[in-house]
């Protein structure tokens, strides 16, 4: 049977997708799935990124879509990875995140949702604070086993809740309220 979507997530993540669907469920809005490999311009500013994405994604599938990137921040190592941090992961991983923050292990993890379609091209940012852990901790993907938000002991790996207080979360949760009143 055909199911109909309001949107499609556009991405070669299906993590990014399933978190954005379970999110986007809440408030009523049917989230479809394309994957696809995107083109990535270098840039300092996941706000360019997240701009070029959703434009090379509509030019592929000419349909309302959402795309999303996100970067981890990390304080003592002047906001690295930030924008690089699929790369950073694809190379050091976790481990080397570890090795390379010291003392001050304060970070954010920004998300940025952008929707478009013929007529609009908006984006949504998401910020999160918190903390890089010590060592990994539960089973997660991406960054997830490392990072800690403020005021929880927990990892994002070991939480239930990560979809009611994520970085994601918060940007999907400002578009939908765009969404449903454009």
């Amino acid at each position: 049977m055909h199911k109909s979507f309001d949107l499609f997530f556009v991405s070669s993540n299906s993590h990014k997708y399933h978190e954005a669907k379970n999110i986007l469920d809440l408030f009523g809005i049917n989230l479809g799935f394309l994957k696809s490999d995107l083109k990535e311009i270098q840039s300092n500013s996941l706000h360019d990124i997240a701009i070029a994405k959703a434009r090379d994604a509509f030019s592929k599938f000419k349909k309302p879509l959402l795309i999303e990137d996100d970067g981890l921040f990390i304080d003592s190592i002047a906001g690295f990875p930030g924008p690089y941090s699929s790369y950073v992961f694809k190379t050091i991983g976790n481990k080397g995140i570890l090795n390379l923050v010291k003392n001050n292990r304060n970070s954010k993890f920004v998300s940025i949702i952008t929707y478009c379609d013929k007529n609009y091209l908006e984006s949504f940012v998401g910020k999160l604070n918190g903390k890089i852990s010590k060592s990994q901790k539960g089973k997660g993907w991406g960054y997830d086993p490392i990072f800690i938000p403020n005021n929880s002991k927990k990892t994002f790996a070991e939480m239930n809740n990560k979809n009611e207080l994520s970085h994601r979360y918060k940007a999907l949760k400002k578009f939908s309220k765009w969404y449903l009143n454009k």
